[in-house]
């Protein structure tokens, strides 16, 4: 018979009913006097009245056992069994404690199934059995039924040998599925073209691989089991369970894959989630849910990794150890698919919250991963941070000296909630609402850099006419979803429709489908252009079936601007596909949740109506979650635009939240950023405490973030009162407002503004370098500007202030807070010392133009 998984019914138990409370051990006696004489009489089967009692001795016992009862179908099946110690209600959670490598199994009947330490149970013949598990001197019994064995069994390829190959390692990049294979050898990656790796394994090399008739003495055995040397070394041993699958394989004849496999639609692991203590043990097991609604326990083959080292290590066969504090994902692949475990270790038994108060649901998500983790956050940041903070979070400036000393000065116990609403122009008075167009123009080139608009691209008239339409976009505060609808449904003129210039910078419709995915998604479908991504389910028929949504758009030129106007058309085409590679056959059009769909005049009406819609989570959270990263110094899934099942939020309720927020809002994007910044943990002090030093991931203390390059000349320009002129741009122009990608300021290079040359956020790099730190000390920029004839030192000096009063404005306008009296002190003392007040008064607005406290938002 084929070897296939077994149906769902065959389960009786779910892991996941592990995680119900268990009945009183009272009740179940009772319950099992009232009814065992009736179940009896009935002449049930031996193996229900059987599971009845499994039942009753996991619900009473100091363990659980999990399933209770077994169903293995056919040759080869495997199971893993868990151990798990309930909790004081008698439920096994997320704080259990795992037993399955302390227990002790027996098979009643080894020629039914067998058992290996570690749980994990393989049928070897029709017929039932028990498997006593047994901790200290309590056992409990667990009953087994086996069907389907056969003599010789017909091992089917796709859905047997390529999970072994996959296990064994064979078929990754690093060995047999290099570009040039191994030693002439050459498999598919992960396995995904199945009938050519049957090909590489029985016909190349005139049969060399395989001997049919003696299967044992087959190439591909001898050189896995290491019996003649093997580069890759020894992969699997003689007499296992994947050694007798591929000879029973080769006993058939080594059969081709069916025309049509079953195909594994999603995987579940068990445990989902863990709260343990360092040095704590973790057996994973896995079940995989196939096309025909079968599921099979695959626990032996999956492949499993830490994605967090400094947490947890996993083993080959799935046994999670903590080796640290903090919360740690294992991540489990099979068959193109993969999900996640997560395993939180805390810091501290108890947190001090005392101080805490939530401003809105933020705060109550953001306080309940803090006591999971054992984290206690830091204080709130004074009213000099938080007002420098918003500023330059919302609109990218530094605050005005007047509003700054009026901030300070305010005793209003609702001013921050004040201040964001202003910034975000959101308080419905125009008298309040006017740092509008700050803001347009610094979320225009946050945009611009990731649309990639550059006059390289599409021209100096294409890049302002995209430039005007994305800043009118934000000036209005559009929404968003109809902003990227607008995007992505873009046709005519580039240089009349501002948008069209997107069907530009992306040339054709490959690009179109990564851009897309990449920036409203936060899914990078870059891997599964030529193999199934390693890391996610998408595949190659899920990224061209994407990309057929812009098969149809095209474009032409027009002389509406005259002859050398160089004017484009984007335009839709009446035909046009695409075609997978390797199957040579037309995609349909296919939203990446699996949904085929069209439009009768233009698919990406089709597209942009699924992508925007309230019912598609991935483009709220994807969006949540970029500004999470903006506002809060990293996103709740980092990197932000790598939004996948193997790379999962730190705080997954909290995304959510955000995400339905969004929704909820119309996908406002002023709403979003102020749900995020009159939270209490946006207004937390950058300032770590001894107990949160080492969270980097939870947001415990504000994460320094360092100015971005034209933020940072703006903020330079107007502490110094000198502004910059720009080449062909009227003198006024701040930084934040410049349209293009590259202009030729050494300030701007230096502090990396980026070339648009990537949709990805790591184009901007974050970090600090050693060129920078010697253009703020030593570079002629800073140094002129602030000795320039008529900036604001000659100004405050001309004007014949004190030099309490000139101390006090270059401290607000740079710091946005007075000195200290320590700081007052030594600016006296320099004072003395120094040849000329002017040099005294440059010299401390220099220092304070280096200090970290000017550099970085904190």
């Amino acid at each position: 018979m084929d070897f296939h998984p077994p149906f769902a019914g065959n389960h009786p138990i779910s892991p996941a009913s592990t995680e119900h409370p268990t009945i009183s051990e009272v009740a179940l006696v009772k319950w099992f006097h009232l009814f065992s004489r009736s179940f009896v009489s009935l002449a049930y089967p031996a193996i229900l009245v059987g599971s009845l009692l499994t039942t009753l001795a996991s619900a009473a016992g100091p363990f659980q056992v999990t399933p209770a009862e077994v169903s293995l179908q056919g040759n080869f099946a495997r199971t893993q069994l868990l151990v798990s110690q309930p909790g004081k209600d008698g439920s096994v959670g997320s704080r259990s404690a795992d037993l399955t490598h302390q227990a002790k199994y027996i098979s009643s009947d080894t020629k039914v199934v067998t058992v290996v330490a570690g749980g994990r149970l393989l049928a070897t013949g029709n017929g039932k059995a028990t498997i006593a598990v047994t901790i200290g001197k309590t056992t409990q019994q667990v009953p087994v039924l086996v069907e389907g064995i056969e003599a010789e069994p017909n091992v089917e390829f796709a859905g047997s040998i390529t999970p072994v190959l996959n296990k064994l390692g064979c078929n990754m990049g690093a060995c047999h599925a290099s570009q040039y294979g191994k030693g002439g050898f050459k498999l598919s990656v992960f396995g995904f073209e199945p009938a050519k790796d049957r090909i590489a394994i029985v016909r190349e090399r005139q049969q060399r691989r395989v001997n049919l008739l003696d299967p044992e003495k087959s190439l591909i055995l001898r050189k896995a089991t290491m019996r003649i040397p093997h580069g890759g070394g020894k992969r699997v041993s003689v007499g296992s369970a994947d050694y007798q699958l591929l000879v029973s394989w080769l006993k058939a004849g080594a059969p081709a894959p069916q025309k049509d496999p079953l195909t594994v639609e999603r995987i579940e692991v068990f445990p989902k989630q863990r709260i343990s203590q360092v040095d704590a043990k973790q057996q994973l097991r896995v079940d995989a849910y196939y096309s025909d609604g079968s599921v099979r326990d695959v626990t032996a083959w999956s492949k499993f990794d830490s994605v967090d080292d400094s947490v947890v290590n996993v083993s080959a066969d799935g046994v999670v150890s903590t080796i640290g504090r903090g919360q740690g994902p294992a991540m489990v692949r099979f068959e193109g698919q993969a999900v996640i475990a997560i395993f939180v270790v805390p810091y501290a038994d108890k947190v001090k919250m005392t101080d805490w108060q939530n401003n809105n649901f933020v705060d109550e998500l953001a306080a309940a991963k803090f006591n999971e983790l054992g984290i206690t956050p830091s204080a709130l940041c004074d009213d000099s941070a938080f007002l420098r903070r918003a500023y330059l979070d919302a609109t990218g400036t530094l605050p005005p000296l007047e509003e700054t000393r009026a901030f300070l000065a305010s005793k209003d116990s609702r001013k921050r909630e004040h201040l964001i609403d202003r910034l975000l122009g959101l308080t419905g008075d125009p008298k309040l609402d006017i740092h509008n167009d700050a803001y347009a123009a610094f979320w225009t080139l946050k945009w611009s850099d990731l649309i990639r608009n550059q006059s390289n691209k599409v021209g100096e008239q294409g890049m302002w006419s995209l430039h005007n339409w994305i800043r009118e976009s934000f000036r209005v505060n559009k929404n968003f979803d109809k902003f990227v609808s607008e995007l992505v449904t873009a046709q005519g003129s580039i240089y009349k429709n501002g948008p069209a210039n997107y069907f530009r910078i992306n040339a054709n419709s490959n690009d179109l489908a990564e851009s897309t995915a990449q920036l409203f998604l936060g899914a990078r479908l870059q891997c599964a252009k030529c193999h199934h991504h390693p890391f996610e389910k998408y595949s190659q028929a899920d990224y061209y079936g994407f990309a057929a949504f812009f098969s149809r758009v095209g474009s032409k030129t027009s002389q509406e601007f005259g002859l050398f106007g160089r004017e484009q058309v984007v335009m839709v085409k009446a035909t046009g596909e695409v075609r997978h590679p390797k199957t040579r056959k037309n995609m349909p059009p296919t939203a990446l949740d699996g949904t085929e769909m069209d439009h009768p005049l233009d698919r990406r009406i089709a597209l942009a109506s699924w992508l925007t819609s309230k019912d598609n989570t991935s483009f709220a959270r994807s969006v949540a979650n970029r500004y999470t990263s903006y506002l809060l110094g990293r996103g709740l899934v980092d990197p932000v635009d790598d939004m996948r099942a193997t790379n999962p939020p730190t705080n997954p309720e909290l995304l959510d939240a955000l995400a339905k927020k969004f929704t909820d809002s119309g996908f406002d994007i002023k709403q979003l950023m102020r749900t995020i910044m009159v939270s209490r943990l946006y207004q937390l002090d950058s300032q770590p405490t001894e107990s949160n030093l080492a969270d980097e991931r939870f947001y415990s203390h504000f994460k320094v973030k360092r100015l971005s390059a034209e933020a940072l000349l703006d903020a330079v320009d107007s502490v110094t009162g000198v502004q910059t002129k720009f080449k062909s741009l009227p003198l006024g122009t701040r930084a934040i407002e410049l349209p293009d990608a590259e202009y030729p300021n050494y300030f701007l290079t230096t502090f990396a503004k980026p070339r648009r040359a990537s949709v990805c956020e790591c184009e901007r790099t974050p970090d600090e370098s050693l060129a920078q730190a010697l253009h703020t000390l030593n570079g002629d920029i800073l140094a002129l500007k602030i000795a320039n004839a008529k900036g604001r030192l000659a100004g405050l000096q001309t004007a014949k202030k004190s030099h309490d009063e000139i101390v006090d404005e270059i401290f607000l306008v740079a710091l946005a807070r007075y000195p200290s009296a320590g700081e007052k002190t030594a600016a006296k003392k320099f004072l003395s010392e120094s040849p000329s007040p002017k040099e005294c008064y440059e010299d401390l607005l220099w220092a304070l133009m280096n200090s970290k406290q000017f550099l970085f938002v904190r």
